[in-house]
């Protein structure tokens, strides 16, 4: 069979029970990791513009969007529960391959659970399917895909959302094939965007395309049956070099969501390290900014690729400024949501720091390493070595851990007390009856809808 049907075949035809138990609990953690980062972005302004602009368009308000009053109809809903999730660049990323997986999947799961009864078990395992087409896709086409401009997450994530929506709707084998190659045609995205709003919305659209195209797909809409391997298909079109057998190898065996990670930083994933050894420095020294003379940085090249820029005036722009990410560690010691704001990189204080740093790539420094050498104006150089930064494979947030980063941006959107019980029915929602009662809880008091099932 060709990957596009050994796909949807596996797809159609997995169980729960077929799926080990620390996969399970990995989709929890990557589910609460979602949920608080969609929440946590609601309120931000690329929302409020998308809504405004989108929502005179929208068609039967039946979908909540996380962390909002509004309600859309389902595929704008998965729009904007794209763009949240994404916005503070917070979300979840496979090391492998640079996605972020579960904003386009969760985005499309949520706004259909919330329009659709959806029993939990089926939520999960939905999830987890939607999770490993997308990561698997992108493990086919990386890097050669990536590396001339595609925007990973928005052209993988679509085969994901597409996947698991599938799944929730029952398609068949056939109609899943439709879906995967209605996904196909439509995966989309630039890293040009980085650093702006558009890099939001890839996610946001792939989830409300991966949601078109099994809807589609479902009456009967087809699609080319080789929207992934053909000659003309997804991969050959938007990869110099593939290797398609990674999305078949072992399926249904190994599961990338064990190889997920979760940022304690909101910006892009090469930067962690540099700011993981920065944070250290100041805590360790607290040098104050007109101390410094030269920030030196010694990074892996993708570093170079990705986040290189320096002469910055917007907080989004921050989040892809390996600059920016030194200069306010070592005047701050913190990097959490206020430090990637239009505010914070404007700062005359982060402002001279970042103007006196330089970065340099070594091909022999891993992604997860950094070399940081600050010189100061009485002669003496402050250095450090992160060998593995935190949030990493080798060092991954404990359940804890992601539970605290929850708390600091749900409660941007929610009461505290609104905060906790929603993190409680995130870890058991494999065991909720209804998805829509995480939904509902997910979204400010006076604008919560009670399904039809739970009404006295």
């Amino acid at each position: 069979m060709s990957e596009t049907k050994i796909l949807a075949s596996y797809v159609t035809a997995s169980r729960l029970e077929d799926i080990p138990d620390d996969v399970r609990h990995e989709a929890r953690r990557a589910i609460v990791n979602y949920v608080g980062c969609a929440v946590g972005g609601s309120p931000h302004p690329a929302v409020d513009i998308a809504i405004r602009a989108l929502g005179p368009y929208s068609g039967t308000p039946a979908a909540s969007i996380l962390g909002r009053a509004e309600r859309l109809d389902p595929l704008h809903a998965s729009l904007m529960n794209g763009i949240s999730s994404h916005v503070y660049d917070y979300d979840d990323t496979t090391p492998k391959n640079y996605s972020h997986p579960t904003s386009p999947v969760g985005s499309a799961l949520f706004s259909y659970a919330s329009a659709n009864p959806v029993r939990g078990r089926d939520f999960m395992l939905a999830f987890i399917l939607g999770f490993e087409a997308e990561s698997r896709v992108a493990n086919a086409v990386y890097p050669a895909h990536y590396d001339v401009g595609w925007h990973i997450t928005g052209t993988s994530g679509v085969f994901g959302a597409a996947a698991a929506v599938g799944r929730l709707l029952g398609l068949s084998v056939q109609e899943m094939v439709w879906a995967i190659g209605l996904a196909a045609t439509q995966a989309a995205g630039l890293r040009e965007m980085f650093g702006s709003m558009a890099k939001a919305f890839h996610p946001g659209r792939s989830a409300q395309n991966g949601y078109v195209a099994a809807l589609l797909a479902k009456e009967g809409f087809t699609a080319g049956e080789h929207g992934i391997e053909g000659p003309r298909g997804f991969a050959a079109v938007q990869a110099a070099t593939y290797d398609l057998s990674k999305i078949t190898t072992r399926l249904g065996v190994d599961f990338d969501l064990r190889e997920n990670t979760y940022k304690p930083f909101p910006c892009g994933i090469v930067n962690h390290p540099t700011i993981d050894g920065c944070i250290h420095l100041h805590d360790e020294h607290r040098p104050p900014p007109d101390t410094i003379r030269a920030v030196r940085l010694r990074v892996a090249p993708l570093v170079m690729d990705l986040c290189n820029q320096q002469n910055i005036t917007r907080g989004l722009q921050g989040k892809f400024s390996v600059y920016h990410g030194a200069a306010n560690e070592l005047d701050r010691g913190k990097a959490g949501i206020q430090e990637y704001t239009d505010e914070a990189v404007n700062d005359p204080h982060i402002k001279r720091v970042r103007e006196s740093a330089s970065f340099f790539g070594y091909p022999a420094i891993p992604e997860d390493q950094a070399r940081i050498e600050v010189d100061l104006h009485d002669g003496r150089t402050l250095s450090k070595f992160v060998e593995q930064s935190l949030g990493n494979l080798a060092r991954p947030l404990s359940d804890r851990q992601l539970d605290d980063k929850f708390r600091d941006q749900a409660v941007l959107a929610l009461p505290a007390a609104d905060v906790e019980s929603l993190i409680r029915l995130c870890w058991r929602i494999d065991e909720l009856d209804e998805v829509n009662e995480l939904v509902t809880a997910a979204v400010p008091a006076a604008a919560r809808v009670i399904p039809a099932s739970r009404r006295a």
